[in-house]
């Protein structure tokens, strides 16, 4: 059994590239084994593609929220996923870690109340250089995972 974080991104296919580049930025940390990430594109064939997001949305640590206009626009996103990330923050299963991608409002949206990365909730396609803020989202991260390996060894 594995001591990492799990870790799920919540994203539109229309940010696809992003995404990408998120996880490439995280290599570090997955290849210390801190982290293990997921995402929909690991679905196998012949496995039922709802059934296997649930699985992987309930046992996830860290739900990141990969938030443009794509994502609020999406149903499956907003409605399914989001809502059951939000359940699960709210009763401590997991933390959502809303990640600002895209310029767009989501100051009415439900988790607008948490602590968005990168820096000032400032989207990664604003920063001159895309590279540093996706440092900084990784470097957010890390003090999160940090936070939940300090509270598991202290229940332990």
């Amino acid at each position: 059994m594995s001591n990492a974080v799990k870790v799920f991104f919540s994203y539109s296919h229309k940010d696809e590239v992003l995404r990408d580049e998120l996880a490439n930025h995280l290599s570090m940390i997955k290849r210390q084994g801190v982290i293990e990430a997921w995402h929909d594109r690991e679905i196998t064939a012949g496995r039922e593609w709802a059934n296997a997001i649930d699985d992987n949305l309930n046992a996830a640590d860290i739900i990141l929220l990969l938030v443009s206009a794509n994502f609020l626009a999406s149903d499956y996103c907003c409605d399914i996923e989001m809502k059951r990330a939000m359940e699960r923050h709210e009763t401590r299963e997991a933390r959502v870690i809303p990640i600002i991608l895209k310029p767009v409002d989501w100051s009415d949206a439900p988790f607008a109340k948490l602590q968005a990365l990168p820096k000032n909730a400032k989207a990664v396609t604003t920063w001159q250089n895309t590279d540093e803020a996706f440092l900084n989202i990784v470097q957010g991260i890390r003090i999160v995972v940090e936070e939940m390996a300090k509270s598991k060894t202290s229940q332990n």
